[in-house]
């Protein structure tokens, strides 16, 4: 039985960490990344395993990363995120609500736009169509699509990697080639003398919270917890810890060789058979989300990278990595993708409601 918690503590999990397919994701993760990283590829320490895993995984090599391992990866990314929380953040928040109705419609006119077009070129039934055109929110998506009839899981999830592997792998390199080098700030100092009781106490009350959002079913609950853990606690000068740069590159390597680890049921065969219509899909996607960026720049002042990413059709863990990268308000950023999973989670099922009445 799959196990769907989002942190599994069990024996099932336990037992993976220490699997020959686990270790042998390691095996080819460490020298794609240190690869990349060698020849200045952005992101090395994440596209470099991402592209290795997915490759060796269409190839049929049997790797995993294991659910324990990958959850508490993202804990610490969330701890990484949150450091960027703090109290001026909080007079920026009234205008959200404006970028965030932006992202309102821009589901709505993309989920249109782009199923229509899955429809009359691809062939795919309405429901595959409209879940495969969401931008975003994978994982939620296929438990949606389970439970609907004539759904073709397959279609929407290939969609979806496919996708996901065209904007993180384009993104980057987008951003290096058109935003001014000087202004990157990669954050590789760590502050001395930090305490580790601190850093214990953040994961200590975000595993609480985890565990509370996932009972109350709060989408991103491992992302959710610990950016309101972090917050609460850094504001309120409780506690307070930086990661060291080396640390978060290993969450990287974790994070990018989980997602070429998620093509292990696929072929290649599917893959060119779905690659076409998925990059025109992600390119309407991407044009939506430019406009949206656009919109967004006339009500607030924030870099277009920063805005671009906040409307970027990717994974919610992905994008904030590319924004932790490029220093690209990684809060804000994480902020309206949370926004956007809450929304197509409200909006597919009223979508899907309207369709069978018509």
């Amino acid at each position: 039985m799959k196990n769907k918690q989002a942190i599994p503590f069990n024996k099932e999990n336990f037992n993976q960490i220490f699997s020959f397919a686990f270790v042998l994701m390691i095996i080819i993760s460490i020298p794609s990344a240190l690869i990349a990283d060698y020849f200045k590829i952005p992101l090395a320490w994440f596209l470099g395993p991402m592209l290795a895993t997915s490759i060796a995984s269409l190839l049929g090599v049997k790797i995993r990363t294991p659910k324990l391992v990958l959850s508490s990866i993202l804990i610490l990314l969330g701890l990484y995120i949150g450091n960027y929380i703090d109290k001026e953040l909080f007079s920026q928040i009234h205008e959200w609500f404006f970028t965030s109705l932006i992202m309102f419609f821009y589901i709505i006119v993309s989920i249109f736009i782009v199923s229509k077009y899955l429809q009359k070129f691809s062939g795919y039934e309405k429901k595959t169509s409209i879940f495969s055109a969401a931008p975003g929110a994978l994982g939620p998506l296929m438990i949606l699509a389970e439970d609907e009839k004539k759904t073709d899981l397959s279609h929407v999830a290939t969609s979806h990697l496919i996708r996901l592997i065209i904007i993180i792998t384009v993104f980057p390199f987008l951003v290096q080639g058109f935003y001014e080098v000087d202004t990157i700030k990669v954050n590789y100092e760590t502050i001395n003398n930090q305490n580790i009781s601190d850093l214990f106490l953040l994961i200590f009350v975000s595993i609480l919270l985890i565990f509370l959002f996932d009972k109350l079913r709060v989408p991103a609950a491992l992302l959710s917890g610990t950016l309101i853990a972090s917050g609460v606690l850094q504001i309120a000068d409780i506690a307070y810890y930086q990661l060291p740069a080396n640390i978060i590159d290993y969450c990287l390597l974790i994070l990018g060789a989980s997602v070429g680890c998620r093509f292990a049921d696929k072929t290649f065969n599917e893959i060119v058979k779905n690659s076409l219509h998925s990059f025109v899909a992600t390119l309407l996607l991407v044009v939506l989300g430019i406009i949206a960026a656009i919109l967004a720049g006339l009500i607030i002042d924030k870099n277009f990278f920063t805005l671009l990413l906040s409307y970027c059709p990717g994974g919610i863990y992905e994008v904030a990595v590319i924004a932790i990268f490029f220093d690209l308000d990684p809060e804000f950023v994480s902020f309206h993708h949370i926004i956007r999973l809450l929304m197509i989670l409200f909006l597919v099922p009223i979508i899907l409601r309207f369709m069978k009445k018509t």
